[in-house]
């Protein structure tokens, strides 16, 4: 029986994806290991040299507000002009997911993601993503999905080898 649900992505499931994107790599944990670094530097500064170094400290604090601040306040305007400029994620996807795969359909046009094409699921607190390469993926909000969820886990258990699988099922899911 084919899985049948329509999406419509919101400014703030690309913010989300995004920043899974950003943060869930070397780059993302970096910029905040070397804010945390920043932040102890001053802190230490300020601790052994007291306010003749206090230009510095705030130099410090506030290159690292800035490294945490600036990228989640540049994805969340990304995310905001992709859905604005971009026809096809302003409008509501059609995905039917069956043993052949995804087909996603708006108006006319429809693709086929075939299960064997997909690189890997996963599954965020908010976020469904099946990803077709390392940086492209399906994104299905996981409050739009609903109770379907748990059988879309439970097929991609199925039909994805398990290392390409990061979907867990709670009780709450069921």
């Amino acid at each position: 029986m084919p899985l049948e649900f329509d999406i419509k992505l919101k400014a703030k499931d690309m913010f989300r994806f995004n920043m899974y994107q950003t943060y869930s790599g070397f780059s993302g944990w970096s910029s905040i290991i070397f804010s945390v670094a920043l932040f102890g530097l001053a802190g230490y500064n300020f601790y052994t040299q007291g306010e003749a170094v206090l230009s510095g400290v705030f130099m410090y604090i506030g290159i690292g507000i800035l490294l945490l601040v600036y990228m989640p306040a540049t994805l969340w305007f990304r995310a905001k002009q992709s859905i604005k400029a971009s026809p096809v994620l302003s409008q509501s996807l059609h995905y039917c997911v069956d043993e052949e795969g995804f087909t996603v359909t708006q108006g006319d046009a429809s693709g086929v993601l075939g299960w064997k094409q997909i690189y890997k699921m996963v599954a965020t607190k908010h976020l469904v993503l099946v990803y077709s390469g390392r940086l492209n993926a399906y994104v299905i909000p996981r409050e739009q999905l609903g109770d379907m969820y748990v059988t879309l886990a439970k097929l991609a258990r199925e039909k994805l080898p398990k290392f390409r699988v990061r979907m867990k099922v709670t009780i709450k899911d069921v």
